[in-house]
């Protein structure tokens, strides 16, 4: 059964030579679809004989979209740059297509988060859409949050792949800006308007969710720093907010 890989990237040279070579001898086809990448991304995935292309970044969703629509075949792996394919989650995917009666298959993702592979703060026990069938798949959400939707029967693969989004706190700065405006312009264009208590006690709870109810404590120190800047970003997305209001 001949699989493409689908992958969306933006300066990714860091991350994306491992994730290319975790399923290089699982797919037929490598489509990346990258959104203005000044460092070495495009080089190093044309050395996987990637097909690149090239688009304006407008949404996540739309960008996925997009990449999807290029894939020439039936099966389509989702990946992003800072993922990585198991050698058990590879052999699974080959057993499992050769005979199913599924459209798509939920894929079990490890966290990791600073080096340290998170149990608990809510990024444990991942269940990600990440393989399904072209025909009857479409991303929809907007400008962050994307969900991909199969108009079909879903399965589970129990093999994990592993998340490296943020391995140093420079990577995660250097998504945060990002981030933060697109949660902004989520919440303004649904006419989210900003009030004081969004910044006093929202950030707040925003880490009791992640350090306490989702038992973060119990990931050690990375738990807390992931706990304090859940509430540090939520803090700035509404401050973007309340100056999206004020300059319009």
């Amino acid at each position: 059964m001949k699989i493409s890989l689908v992958m969306i990237t933006k300066n990714e040279e860091k991350n994306i030579a491992k994730s290319l070579k975790s399923v290089v001898d699982l797919v037929d086809e490598m489509v990346i679809v990258d959104s203005g990448s000044d460092d070495k991304t495009v080089e190093i995935a044309k050395q996987f004989g990637a097909v690149i292309k090239e688009r304006v970044f407008d949404s996540f969703a739309n960008q996925k979209n997009y990449a999807l629509s290029l894939a020439t075949n039936e099966w389509v792996l989702h990946l992003d740059a800072d993922e990585i394919v198991s050698e058990a989650l590879k052999e699974e995917i080959k057993n499992t297509l050769e005979n199913t009666e599924y459209d798509a298959f939920y894929l079990s993702r490890n966290n990791f988060f600073l080096g340290r592979q998170m149990k608990h703060a809510g990024l444990a026990g991942e269940k990600r859409m990440r393989l399904a069938k072209k025909s009857l798949s479409k991303y929809t959400g907007g400008l962050i949050h994307e969900e991909l939707v199969v108009n079909g029967k879903a399965g589970f693969i129990k093999n994990t792949f592993e998340h490296h989004p943020y391995p140093n706190l420079d990577n995660f700065f250097s998504k945060f800006d990002q981030y933060t405006t697109l949660g902004a312009m989520k919440m303004y264009q649904r006419n989210k308007e900003f009030r004081i208590s969004d910044v006093v006690f929202r950030p707040v709870l925003e880490f009791a969710k992640r350090y306490v109810f989702r038992l973060g404590f119990l990931d050690g120190f990375e738990g807390f720093i992931w706990a304090a800047l859940g509430m540090f970003y939520v803090f700035v997305k509404y401050i973007k907010l309340r100056q999206m209001w004020v300059e319009k």
